[in-house]
């Protein structure tokens, strides 16, 4: 257990494909609340989506994310599982994180897998929040004609930006260069890091509080329950960067509007007051418990699972 370990990364490929299919209905919502136009609330925001698109715009964009993001999450949780387990081993030499796991290596371990989730999630995050919103009727954009730029308004209807999460792709590296794939790499980051650290300690010492001391581990209620509860804590207070990113990646579609992470703070607190940081809190936390819960119960039932097939292989 004290070495590097693959199995969190299969096991995180497992979980990650799960929480994707059950969560990426609600994220569409929460992107055309975030970056959208014409949405009042979330209510509104589903029944419009239904109306203009039926069932199958709540899974716009889910491809690739399917694909992707259990590599993604395969990433995160081996990162950070396997940083734990280093830190400890070196802090004080034990062969494996167990009851009493020290706080600043949860932490540190939860700052590395945020680093690291924008390397691998950013252009991920990208693709799909543009695949959401090619649809979204826009009050004016401006658009590719000819090789050149032409200011006009995007009708719900026309004919959208990309085929598909290849087009898209070469779309955004053609018109924006490889840097392209990174457009709000920064608010992720500011984003991410806090937001790994309210996401893994809260399980941890969640998990650890409701599994019973004769366990030898937590039982899938316990990890059903603590995923969850430390999905909405992580989502519900990392809205305000989330907008703010989405904003970023969205900008592009049609429209390129803002310069950057202060420019894009900057004009829609002014276009839309402090309440424009906290759109889509609702939809995040809803959506947060769910998604975690699947993830962390995906993780560790294919963790037990495959760490059984090897005790049972091992002569």
């Amino acid at each position: 257990m004290g070495n590097f370990q693959l199995e969190d990364f299969a096991a995180g490929w497992v979980g990650g494909a799960a929480s994707v299919i059950v969560g990426h209905p609600l994220d569409t919502v929460k992107i055309r609340l975030q970056a959208g136009v014409g949405y009042g609330n979330t209510l509104s925001c589903i029944y419009t989506v239904y109306k203009r698109e039926s069932v199958f715009g709540f899974f716009k964009g889910m491809s690739f994310p399917l694909a992707s993001i259990a590599v993604y999450n395969s990433m995160v949780f081996g990162v950070f599982s396997n940083t734990e387990r280093f830190l400890s081993r070196h802090r004080c030499g034990e062969p494996e994180a167990g009851p009493g796991r020290s706080l600043s290596d949860l932490l540190l371990a939860s700052m590395v897998a945020g680093i690291v989730s924008v390397g691998l999630g950013g252009p991920v995050d990208l693709i799909k929040i543009r695949l959401q919103m090619q649809t979204q009727p826009l009050r004016e954009a401006t658009v590719p004609v000819n090789h050149g730029l032409k200011s006009r308004a995007v009708a719900l209807g026309e004919q959208a930006a990309y085929q598909g999460p290849i087009h898209c792709i070469a779309t955004i590296v053609r018109t924006e260069g490889l840097a392209g794939l990174y457009r709000g790499a920064s608010a992720m980051l500011l984003r991410d890091i806090p937001g790994y650290c309210l996401y893994f300690i809260p399980y941890v010492f969640l998990s650890e509080w409701i599994t019973p001391e004769a366990c030898t581990g937590p039982s899938p209620n316990a990890v059903w329950l603590a995923g969850g509860i430390a999905g909405a804590i992580s989502w519900g207070t990392a809205t305000p960067m989330d907008v703010v990113k989405s904003r970023l990646q969205a900008d592009g579609v049609y429209l390129n509007k803002y310069n950057g992470v202060l420019d894009c703070i900057s004009q829609s607190y002014r276009q839309e007051g402090l309440k424009v940081f906290f759109r889509g809190l609702t939809v995040n936390a809803v959506r947060g418990f769910p998604m975690s819960a699947t993830m962390f119960l995906g993780y560790e039932l294919s963790l037990k699972a495959l760490h059984s097939n090897n005790t049972v292989a091992s002569p």
